[in-house]
């Protein structure tokens, strides 16, 4: 089953199961309770800490959540924050997941230094819950833009090309 966060990020081919960790976690589980997938893959776009460029389209099944104020000191979890479903995730590029849009360009290199690349909103909580129902599943991200000070105003110029390059991916891939 091919999912995607919904509103501007719809596709022909897939679910729209919400947008952001909570809608996500709450419609993914109604979904997988009353429909189990085999296998679930999740679609979208994702802001780069700095090394993969805009348009870059990057496969994953590594996600992590974690809030920036982690790594200015400013807070810390009892949770185990990644999740994945990789038999190697040495190679794996991960993407980090929060409720909020990095643009501090600083903080990108400490995400990086822990190995995590890319940022979007859904991922940590639809690999949470492909876990906790022992479903295999990935990701397919576009990169739309640097998590930065122009995150935003980049997110917006790029997103129609980059869904125009993803849908042109998928449909190429099948």
């Amino acid at each position: 089953m091919i999912i995607c966060a919904g509103e501007s990020e719809q596709f022909d081919f897939a679910l729209p199961v919400g947008i952001g960790l909570t809608d996500v976690a709450i419609n993914l589980t109604r979904l997988c309770l009353s429909q189990k997938p085999k296998f679930l893959l999740f679609v979208g776009t994702a802001g780069s800490y700095g090394e993969k460029k805009v348009f870059d389209i990057i496969e994953s099944k590594t996600a992590a959540n974690i809030e920036n104020s982690f790594f200015t000191g400013g807070s810390y979890t009892p949770i185990d924050n990644m999740v994945s479903t990789a038999e190697d995730v040495s190679r794996e590029t991960i993407v980090n997941s929060s409720n909020y849009i990095t643009t501090d360009k600083s903080i990108g290199k400490a995400y990086l230094s822990k190995n995590i690349h890319l940022e979007n909103m859904e991922y940590y909580a639809v690999l949470k819950v492909a876990k906790s129902f022992d479903i295999p599943a990935a990701g397919i991200f576009i990169v739309t833009n640097y998590c930065d000070e122009n995150a935003h105003r980049d997110f917006m110029n790029n997103h129609k090309e980059a869904m125009l390059r993803l849908t042109k991916y998928m449909k190429e891939s099948k």
